[in-house]
């Protein structure tokens, strides 16, 4: 297989909703942009970017994850995973405006640990996450009710995925809980099970499942997960009593589209391919991948292999495409042959990012993300007691 070929993948209506003009049933927030935006065909837009953040120097920083468009991410001071990005921002105190080209939650994540001085600006409202939607604050407030009425809240620690809304990193907190990222999955889990018997990992259960029968040797039996939609979470007490990780039904609907065909076909057709697969992906797929790890994890190895490997990423196809294009030594590919881009980040494109560099220039802020102060108080406890893990 030609390694500078195009990625062999085919584009579904719902995997792909490019330029975020169409309704996403799965998006955190559902609303409309208030402003003017300008036309996608614009052939000025990349200049008018320029011309905008040069207006504004160092009184703004932009912040691009690793799943957005290549045309997004030539303006973004900085790249990395949502937690990084949070970080790098709290890192630029001097910087007025604090531009996340991400999704919802991590913008929350960014105003909770940035300075009350500082704006975080969400270039399109709708950019949402459908993990973080999948767990809402009264949902998790009555999963509560049920481990206490079962008899087992008193021995739970919550531990919540960065990938979740800022309500839920306040439940985390309120609970002695901790936040994790992919990264540090194990080592919150650990400390979780130092504090008491059983853990509440919300929002996805593929993550909390693979690190704590993957890496830590717990059985699948020692899991059960929780189903917001019936009651009782469709789990009886003694269910609940016997469990030691109790996993929110919630997923990825970008990882969680990877299958275990999908492993199957790649290695029929790509003959010592090495696949290696984000750990939001389901568990069968984790099982059968040669390698497994964040984000950041997947850049790395893919920066540390020799060429003339050849590779098969389940992960973004964004992050896929810009690695196949950073490291033409290699055979990188996309390990489904459906196009997955995480759609809701998509619609943070270029005319919305021109949109908001031109407001804020005029002295016109837009898109402010705002977590209220008991709210911050609550997910901030939570997100430093991640940062003191051992």
């Amino acid at each position: 297989m030609d390694p500078t070929a195009p990625l062999d993948v085919r584009p579904t209506p719902l995997a792909l909703l490019l330029l975020g003009r169409e309704s996403d049933p799965r998006s955190e927030r559902g609303v409309e942009c208030p402003g003017d935006l300008p036309a996608p065909s614009d052939p000025d837009l990349v200049a008018r970017a320029r011309a905008a953040k040069a207006r504004l120097g160092e009184r703004v920083f932009v912040l691009g994850h690793h799943y957005q468009r290549d045309e997004v991410i030539e303006f973004a001071d900085v790249t990395g995973d949502s937690f990084k990005l949070a970080r790098d921002a709290a890192a630029r105190p001097d910087a007025e405006y604090i531009v996340f080209c991400g999704v919802h939650f991590m913008a929350e994540s960014a105003d909770i640990l940035t300075s009350d001085a500082q704006q975080v600006i969400l270039p399109d409202l709708a950019a949402g996450c459908s993990m973080a939607d999948m767990a809402s604050a009264e949902q998790v407030a009555e999963c509560w009710d049920v481990l206490a009425d079962a008899g087992v809240a008193d021995v739970t620690v919550p531990v919540s995925y960065m990938n979740s809304s800022a309500d839920i990193k306040a439940f985390t907190g309120r609970h002695g809980g901790t936040i994790c990222t992919s990264s540090n999955a194990r080592r919150a889990l650990e400390w979780a099970f130092e504090q008491g018997e059983k853990v509440l990992f919300l929002p996805d259960q593929h993550l909390g499942r693979n690190t704590a029968v993957r890496e830590m040797g717990l059985s699948l039996d020692d899991c059960v997960v929780y189903n917001p939609h019936k009651p009782g979470g469709g789990l009886t007490p003694e269910r609940l009593r016997a469990a030691k990780m109790i996993l929110w039904r919630g997923h990825c609907s970008v990882h969680g589209r990877f299958s275990l065909e999908s492993v199957e076909d790649v290695r029929a057709r790509v003959p010592g391919i090495n696949v290696l697969v984000h750990p939001e992906c389901k568990h069968e797929v984790v099982t059968a991948a040669d390698h497994v790890g964040s984000t950041e994890h997947i850049i790395k190895m893919l920066d540390e292999a020799p060429a003339g490997s050849a590779w098969a990423l389940g992960t973004e196809l964004n992050l896929v495409r810009r690695l196949a294009a950073a490291h033409p030594d290699k055979q990188i590919v996309f390990l489904d042959r459906t196009v997955c881009f995480c759609s809701t980040m998509n619609r943070i494109d270029l005319p919305h990012l021109v949109w908001t560099l031109e407001s804020l220039a005029d002295g016109k802020p837009v898109n402010r993300i705002r977590v209220d102060a008991e709210t911050e108080h609550y997910a901030k406890l939570a997100l430093e007691q991640m940062l003191a893990l051992p």
